[in-house]
């Protein structure tokens, strides 16, 4: 929904060439900030001329645009040259800054460059939409010629969105990349990353221009696990990445670090894969609420990587990148093998995937998922281990309500044979909702 605030605002003769603010209060989840500004710039005079009129462009008004963030810093100006702007966290008007929107008291910057002997009237009209969840298709894990790829970020993305997908990360090995050195381009969310990668193991720190100080290398637990640390102040998600692939497994242990997601699909299913989902769910039957994430681990073409292979959906407020990156963080998100692959949706009253809710008996988990083909395969998972619950009857999709039997979590995976007399695998892996016990 879009809201609009006008703001009129007279400027006498007398504040020529004066600076001064206008400002205004914006409330909690804006997504995007527009605003435009009108006043009579020209005299607009007529004549009467031989066989007709002459106007009068002569500029007798001149008013300079900027915008104050809350903080007091500048996101932009554009003089007079510019009527109209926009302002969102991936994207801005030339001139003005891609910058989140909080909450709070901003300020239009006004110039009175030029102000005609009786003054002028100046109309200035904000309007701004507010988040609402949306399902978005990204790739959280790829490479560009930066470490061992062979694409440019700009080509990265448009690949990216040649696919299908809304948001991508890049996670060059030990290479930083900031907010400010990625292309803004239209249409899709790209993130800064870097996969931290070590002999022992390799991790994603997403979304933050430097989760660590000094140079990548470690040597020893203490100065590993210092890293991480950095990374988790600083802000970053931080993903455990492929802990079960042949030579780059993770070999640190897991309970020494903090992490906010577990890499449990890299590239094409395969044992690694499977080894790092029995990993997954040794986690949640503990106890722990670790969302899974998956990314296509990107360098080139190949016959089985490509670009979102696989696909994170995600349940994200706005096309931002930190709310995208906080989706993820929640559990708000399912792993499907490519863009057009099945999708799921799955609620317990206002919970749904990666959230908390008490465990009660009339609990019931409304599952609905799309994009199913004839013979795919759906189970629910508990910590009391996994019931198929449905296998499609023809492509088409469906909404399934089940009952929570006891306290602990229930997730839902979609099996396919994507090959005759190959066994089912995951075409989608959900993360969990989780019942605690009263």
């Amino acid at each position: 929904m879009e809201e609009t605030i006008k703001l009129p605002l007279f400027i006498e003769h007398s504040r020529q060439g004066a600076y001064f603010t206008l400002p205004f209060t914006l409330p909690q989840d804006v997504e995007q900030l527009n605003i435009t500004y009108s006043y009579q710039r020209y005299d607009g005079s007529t004549y009467p001329v031989h066989q007709g009129i002459f106007t009068s462009k002569q500029e007798i008004n001149i008013i300079d645009l900027g915008l104050i963030a809350p903080d007091g810093s500048q996101v932009g100006a554009s003089g007079s040259d510019k009527t109209e702007i926009f302002i969102s966290q991936n994207d801005a008007t030339p001139g003005y800054s891609p910058h989140a929107l909080p909450a709070g008291e901003w300020s239009i910057l006004v110039g009175a460059y030029k102000i005609a002997p009786e003054g002028v009237k100046v109309s200035y009209t904000i309007s701004y939409k507010q988040k609402k969840i949306k399902l978005l298709k990204g790739d959280l894990h790829m490479h560009t010629l930066a470490s061992d790829g062979v694409h440019t970020v700009k080509e990265l993305a448009t690949k990216a969105m040649r696919n299908g997908l809304d948001f991508i990360a890049i996670t060059d090995h030990n290479q930083m990349v900031s907010r400010d050195a990625l292309p803004k381009i239209s249409g899709i969310t790209l993130i800064p990353g870097v996969e931290w990668t070590h002999y022992l193991g390799h991790a994603n720190f997403l979304g933050v221009d430097r989760p660590y100080d000094g140079p990548f290398m470690t040597n020893g637990d203490r100065e590993m696990q210092s890293k991480f640390a950095q990374a988790r102040q600083s802000g970053a998600l931080i993903t455990v990445n492929h802990p079960f692939e042949s030579g780059c497994e993770f070999k640190f242990d897991l309970n020494s670090i903090h992490f906010d997601a577990l890499e449990v699909w890299n590239g094409p299913m395969r044992e690694s894969n499977l080894r790092a989902v029995g990993l997954w769910q040794q986690l949640l039957c503990s106890g722990l609420k670790i969302p899974a994430c998956g990314g296509s681990d990107y360098h080139r073409d190949t016959p089985f990587i490509f670009l979102g292979g696989p696909t994170m959906g995600v349940y994200s407020r706005s096309t931002g990148f930190s709310d995208i990156l906080e989706a993820i963080r929640q559990g708000h998100a399912y792993i499907t093998f490519a863009p057009n692959g099945p999708s799921l949706d799955m609620h317990v009253g206002d919970a749904m995937m990666g959230d908390s809710t008490p465990w009660k008996k009339e609990n019931q988990v409304k599952i609905q998922a799309q994009g199913l083909q004839k013979g795919d395969i759906i189970r629910a998972v508990t910590r009391a281990g996994s019931v198929p619950i449905l296998e499609a009857p023809q492509h088409g999709e469906t909404n399934i309500s089940l009952p929570v039997e006891e306290p602990g979590f229930m997730r839902i995976e979609i099996l396919r044979s994507f090959l005759p007399g190959i066994p089912p695998l995951p075409a989608l892996l959900g993360n969990p909702i989780y019942f605690d016990a009263g």
